[in-house]
């Protein structure tokens, strides 16, 4: 019985290229095909997260002291407070509410701020609420030593002070440590501060005081070791904290490549948003680790087609930079990264294509095919999703064809080869929508052809909004592309023209010998439809233009 294996949605089905700019802000292409040096990276990136880790942290202990400063103002305005009782002491308290306010709105707006911004807002939140805090205290010795002089107990009365006293230092030091990313170095100094501000004001107001002089020692005692526990937990905090943000930082980078988002999973690994250390040039990185490759020997499959994927100089292939392994044995392989839209994507937004655009992208991947089948290259995975829709050197609608992870060596007939074993006879690659009945039935018979095929299907994709057939299962989609004839593309979109649709069905023939017999016969079938040429660049920009100024709505409609 034939192992199925399906080709699940493809790696890099969402956006993937961005390119190096030049000092005009325009952008330029690099020497293609280069070698590029294992450097270790510096801590600039590092320093970046940092940045991106601080604006968020802020966000959240700013929430967080504001909601309990709001909540302790509005109470003390609607029900009085212990020692708050002039306008003065509400003056101030409300002040550094509306400041706090303030910084929240923009540490939540989409200002850009820089790393000294953030710094300077976070040392001015704490620092507003110590201050705050330190009238406070002021406040409740005054308060403690005008009841003292009438009252008896002093020495319970005080210690009530100095633990209340305590604990919003306490809060605003435990706070601090844990949600702002620091050196342990630079955190004990402010905790330090901190630290030392009440207890200063402690000895302050009870030193020379008859009342509470004679309980300083154990009023500052307490304090100490409320306060000690919090800068503890503070300094250890930010130590970890920091220790950990290394070590990930450290776990996502490959050679000189540093992970940032991921973009997108498939069958065989994950594609992440990367970035070369050194040149600070995005680039898409696909993991294939060694648990998702199954067989072992799927990971020498992969290595070779990557060297072999990377001959490949086509405008309309995606540009492979570099490959190698990591420490994990994890293999990866670095390519360009394209923004732009899928052709899944636009027609998923769109709907179907005219049949000039539909035939402006079918030609681009007929032309990377050229290539790809001239040195023995069969992609075998040919699906909406692996050709994007991106920008390239000013000119719009630049197909690129991606992800050649189920790509095969063609051997001539009555050849052998070594790579043959790295090919499972008897299993289905391929995504089901798209694939052709060769490869459905399981069977070695992969050629030119069978690219042709799913490059035909594709077309229908693009030109009707679905797939040749759409059943519910995996099995059932195998069985119609072996078995089943495809509905006229007029019958679905009576707008095709009648050559055009001539074209895509001789693609679709179940007998290889039916179709086109390579992408350059394809290539000449399409540029010979009436539609052809119905559709150019400046079409194109002025489209992606309007996309822009006016986001696409959901709706099926027709593009172009």
């Amino acid at each position: 019985m034939n192992q199925i294996r399906l080709r699940g949605d493809s790696s890099l089905n969402q956006s993937t290229t961005a390119f190096p700019i030049d000092a005009n802000g325009d952008q330029t292409r690099l020497a293609p095909r280069r070698k590029i040096a294992l450097i270790p990276g510096s801590n600039a990136h590092l320093t970046d997260e940092i940045h991106c880790l601080l604006r968020r942290r802020l966000r959240v202990a700013g929430l967080i002291a504001l909601a309990g400063n709001a909540y302790f103002f509005l109470k003390g305005l609607l029900f009085g407070s212990s020692f708050l009782v002039t306008t003065l002491d509400f003056s101030f308290h409300g002040a550094t509410v509306g400041l706090m306010t303030a910084l929240c709105l923009l540490l939540w707006s989409r200002n850009a701020l820089s790393l000294r911004a953030l710094r300077t807002i976070e040392l001015t939140f704490f620092g507003s609420m110590a201050c705050f805090f330190a009238y406070l205290q002021l406040n409740s010795f005054n308060h403690a030593r005008d009841v003292l002089q009438v009252a008896g107990n002093h020495e319970d009365a005080i210690r009530l002070a100095t633990t209340a006293n305590g604990l919003r230092w306490f809060i605003l030091i435990v706070l601090y440590g844990t949600f702002i990313p620091n050196t342990w170095k630079r955190c004990a100094i402010v905790v330090g501060l901190f630290v030392l501000t009440p207890l200063l004001l402690t000895f302050g107001a009870c030193f020379k005081c008859p009342i509470m002089g004679p309980h300083l020692g154990s009023a500052t005692v307490d304090m100490m070791v409320v306060l000690v526990i919090g800068a503890a937990i503070a300094i250890f905090g930010s130590y970890k904290i920091s220790e950990l943000q290394q070590e990930a930082f450290h776990a996502r980078k490959l050679g000189q490549y540093q992970l940032h988002r991921r973009l997108g999973a498939g069958g065989m690994g994950e594609v992440y948003l990367g970035e070369h250390l050194l040149l600070r040039r995005a680039c898409a990185i696909k993991l294939i680790r060694p648990d998702q490759a199954g067989d072992p020997t799927n990971l020498s499959r992969f290595e070779r087609e990557v060297q072999a994927m990377a001959t490949l100089t086509h405008w309309n292939t995606v540009e492979v930079y570099d490959y190698g392994h990591a420490a994990d044995g994890t293999f990866y392989y670095v390519m360009e990264y394209l923004p732009g839209l899928s052709l899944q994507d636009l027609i998923e937004r769109h709907g179907p294509l005219s049949p000039g655009r539909a035939i402006h992208f079918l030609r681009q991947v007929c032309s990377a095919l050229k290539e790809a089948h001239g040195i023995g290259l069969i992609h075998r995975d040919i699906k909406p999703s692996n050709v994007i829709a991106s920008q390239r050197g000013g000119v719009h609608d630049v197909a690129k064809l991606l992800d050649f992870g189920l790509v095969v060596h063609q051997i001539p007939v009555g050849e052998t080869s070594s790579d043959q074993k790295l090919t499972v006879q008897g299993t289905v690659v391929g995504s089901p929508p798209y694939i052709a009945p060769e490869q459905a039935r399981g069977k070695g018979e992969i050629d030119a052809r069978t690219d042709i095929y799913s490059l035909g299907a594709v077309g229908y994709f693009l030109l009707t909004g679905q797939a040749p057939f759409v059943r519910d299962t995996a099995m059932e989609l195998l069985v119609a592309h072996i078995h089943e004839q495809p509905s006229p593309l007029r019958d679905v979109r009576p707008e095709v023209p009648h050559d055009l649709e001539t074209v895509i069905l001789r693609c679709l023939s179940k007998d290889p010998t039916e179709r086109f017999q390579d992408a350059d016969a394809l290539d000449r079938a399409l540029a010979d439809c009436d539609a052809a040429g119905h559709w150019d660049h400046d079409q194109a920009a002025m489209w992606w233009n309007e996309q822009i100024e006016a986001p696409p709505k959901r709706e099926p409609q027709l593009v172009g």
